[in-house]
């Protein structure tokens, strides 16, 4: 857009000034799904922040390969449990439906319920998990993890698990209390949150079918 600035007063009037400024205009969260379903977009690996796209590198091989043995571990429990589901690959959730909107993709979440394949949403979730799981990649820093747990529970998530495939630590994070850095020997429990949980650390960093090369 053009717009006129006044710059001095002399007998002639004001001097006008044209300046062109650019106005950005932030996405909301559909149009952030309708963004990721245009074919020229397809393959991108991005999150909407506070009504910006952000791009980011894909993960490799390790992190993959963690998150699936995670996902597998939780659907083992909600299989016991008898309800809920879990998503992984980075399932679009909507953080902040409003303007600045987010939509970030963690890389697995519990849901308490879940609707039947056929009746599930095509679209971005909007429902609230009980927990999610976050895997750290080498690009990853603390201070956007820690952002990324913040956000999530603003939305009312009380159970987020940092997981550090390097260090072999998962670190526990609940609203309003420290933090809780667990390590192989120790047992994750459900926090109140997951009833009947438990799961040695050192599971999760054992996926069954793994085998050392020489």
């Amino acid at each position: 857009m053009s717009f006129v600035l006044p710059t001095r007063f002399n007998r002639g009037g004001f001097k006008e000034v044209r300046v062109t400024a650019t106005v950005q205009t932030l996405m909301t969260a559909d149009e952030f799904w309708e963004w990721c379903c245009r074919p020229e977009n397809a393959g991108k690996r991005a999150e909407l922040v506070r009504g910006e796209i952000v791009e980011m590198p894909s993960p490799g091989f390790a992190h993959g390969l963690l998150c699936s043995w995670i996902a597998h571990l939780l659907w083992l429990y909600v299989g016991r449990r008898g309800k809920g589901g879990v998503t992984s690959n980075d399932t679009g959730l909507v953080v902040a439906a409003t303007t600045p909107a987010t939509v970030r993709g963690p890389d697995v979440m519990l849901f308490g319920e879940c609707d039947d394949l056929r009746q599930a949403t095509r679209r971005h979730v909007r429902d609230v998990p009980e927990l999610i799981v976050e895997v750290l990649s080498p690009h990853d820093s603390w201070t956007d993890m820690l952002r990324r747990v913040k956000q999530y529970h603003a939305l009312g998530v009380t159970l987020v698990w940092v997981v550090d495939g390097d260090a072999r630590t998962v670190t526990v994070c609940r609203p309003k209390e420290y933090q809780q850095l667990l390590e192989e020997a120790e047992e994750l429990t459900g926090n109140g949150v997951l009833a009947d949980f438990h799961l040695p650390v050192a599971q999760i960093f054992s996926p069954h079918g793994a085998k050392k090369t020489a």
